[in-house]
């Protein structure tokens, strides 16, 4: 007598539909896109910051980099966002931070620029 129970209480296939895979990829992508536009591009509401800016700015205060303190290179800034909240690049976190800087950019710029500091390509 066999192992395998082939009544039909226990068929694995029970509940799968069918579905066209362009209609899938097409939902679900529009379901990802929408959820990165929600949760990355658009500034928060409370704040208007987006995570990268919150994720600079808690890594300059674990850095302990304060207003009366001196100032440090971007890459000392760059570098513990990228190690420990940002792993998505350099450039992404780099630019972020200098728009942070731009009297242009922002109505209140959050961090103080020093040296070569405005140009970023």
């Amino acid at each position: 007598m066999s192992d395998i129970d082939t009544s039909e209480d226990n068929n694995p296939l029970e509940g799968v539909e069918d579905v066209e895979i362009q209609e899938e990829m097409e939902q679900s992508f529009l379901d990802y896109a929408m959820s990165v536009i929600v949760a990355r591009a658009l500034p928060d509401a409370r704040d208007g910051l987006k995570p990268v800016h919150r994720r600079i700015l808690w890594g300059m205060y674990d850095t302990n980099v304060r207003p009366d303190r001196s100032h440090v290179k971007c890459a000392t800034v760059v570098g513990e966002v990228m190690g420990h909240y940002h792993p998505h690049g350099d450039s992404a976190i780099y630019e972020a931070l200098v728009r942070m800087g731009q009297p242009f950019s922002l109505r209140h710029p959050l961090i103080d620029p020093h040296g070569n500091f405005w140009f970023t390509k």
